[in-house]
């Protein structure tokens, strides 16, 4: 931990911001192989169904994802703000809370989705052709539910601890364990579908244990003992408003996604196809600035703890400019390589002409995405939990459902890429506003304390 305080407080900014950055960026692009993973090797089939079904179930695990990232997330801000302020008892407590609850969040998620798997894909548009597939991969995906949501949790919590580069090695070896696996139970088992969830689950508790050994056996701040939950449980309430603006994002592209994939199956297998590959493919530019953004929240909560303004404005004012680079350069690179990217998933024709209809669309905010991105964890270290989580109920529900019926309207299958794209512009903007007026009042009050 005493590493940690020295980076956060000490260090050279842009040296601090690598230190988090680079990491946080390496993990992310694991996660983004590791999500493309199973969609290449099922493409290998020649099968529109199963490709399509993973875009059906995709939403539901956007969904699942909201809890683990509340509590990292949240966890994560609570605890290196509690560092700063010297509070590191509050660490031990705020972190078992969270292990705790991502194990028990994790096991009623595995019995409600195994229990009510078939009625829901019927809500998220599976027809005749896809559902059997679709369950497959939701209900093995569900038995692993405990893991996943415990592992995203734990890696987020151990950038508070400093530990960036354990949470790095987990997620790689996650990652590596589900790319060895997928093309054995895909391909040589015929195990098709169901072979890539069960390379999932077996990836997802590999990378668990790895954080569970550090937690366990390594960490002086972080604990898992129900005696540090139990001595200030309510805590928790803390840690979920901190966490709730990546949570209300996640739970609402979840439901954004239910809404496209109706509108989408439509179009036929083949759109659901095109649009599951599209999203994989622009995956690389969002999460590569959300990891950006997350990686550094624990230097901007701890400084925002402490009251340090000029190191507070120094960081932002860089990585303002760095997760612009980033998303430009990135969606340049996408859009280059389209027909290869786009590629890796589809084989059949149509597909890939729909796909190419699609990407320019869920490009075209990346550059300015990571504003919205910085604009949210910043309001999070400050303090303003609920204003973050306007800003992700802006983006993914109040501005983005109503405009995928709109496009749609307007233009057609573009048309839900196109909402996307606008719902992105539209949150940018009310992103940067939201983030003056905090600022300005965060300098006054961090002025009168001192």
């Amino acid at each position: 931990m005493q590493n940690s305080e020295v980076l956060f407080r000490d260090k050279p900014i842009w040296q601090a911001i690598f230190s988090l950055v680079g990491p946080s960026i390496l993990s992310v692009l694991v996660m983004v192989i590791y999500n493309m993973t199973d969609l290449f090797f099922i493409n290998l089939l020649q099968d529109t169904a199963q490709t399509a079904a993973v875009s059906v179930v995709s939403p539901v695990f956007t969904l699942a994802s909201a809890g683990a990232t509340v509590l990292g997330m949240g966890g994560c801000a609570a605890a290196a703000s509690s560092l700063g302020a010297g509070d590191k008892q509050d660490v031990r407590t705020v972190s078992s809370l969270c292990g705790w609850c991502a194990i028990l969040v994790g096991a009623v998620l595995a019995v409600v989705l195994n229990l009510g798997c078939a009625p829901l894909l019927g809500m998220l548009g599976a027809n005749a052709e896809i559902l059997p597939h679709a369950a497959a991969y939701l209900r093995i995906l569900a038995l692993g539910a405990p893991a996943m949501i415990l592992s995203v949790s734990a890696a987020t919590l151990l950038r508070a601890d400093g530990a960036i580069r354990r949470g790095l090695v987990g997620n790689l070896a996650g990652s590596v364990t589900n790319m060895v696996l997928d093309p054995l139970f895909i391909l040589v088992f015929g195990w098709g579908i169901a072979g890539a969830a069960a390379a999932t689950v077996l990836g997802n508790l590999v990378a668990c244990a790895i954080y569970l050994d550090y937690i366990l056996r390594r960490s002086q701040a972080l604990s898992l003992a129900p005696a540090d939950a139990l001595r200030r449980p309510a805590r928790l309430g803390r840690v979920l408003a901190l966490g709730l603006p990546n949570g209300v994002s996640s739970l609402l592209a979840g439901l954004a996604g239910s809404f496209s994939n109706r509108m989408l199956a439509g179009y036929g297998t083949a759109a659901l196809a095109a649009m599951a590959a599209a999203d994989k493919a622009t995956m690389v530019v969002s999460l590569v600035q959300m990891g950006i953004c997350m990686g550094v929240q624990p230097l901007l909560a701890y400084n925002a703890g402490a009251r340090n303004l000029p190191r507070l404005r120094g960081a932002l004012t860089r990585l303002a400019g760095l997760t612009f680079g980033f998303g430009a350069a990135f969606a340049a690179t996408c859009l280059l390589g389209q027909n290869a990217l786009l590629g890796l998933f589809l084989s059949d024709a149509e597909a890939l002409a729909l796909g190419r209809q699609l990407l320019p669309w869920l490009l075209a905010a990346s550059p300015l995405l990571g504003i919205y991105y910085l604009s949210t964890n910043f309001l999070q270290a400050a303090g303003r939990a609920a204003g973050a989580t306007v800003l992700s109920a802006l983006r993914q529900g109040l501005l983005l459902i109503p405009a995928l019926y709109l496009l749609h309207a307007l233009l057609g299958l573009p048309g839900l890429a196109a909402a996307r794209a606008a719902a992105d512009l539209a949150s940018v903007a009310i992103a940067m506003a939201l983030f003056l007026r905090t600022w300005r009042d965060f300098t006054r009050l961090a002025q009168q304390i001192r």
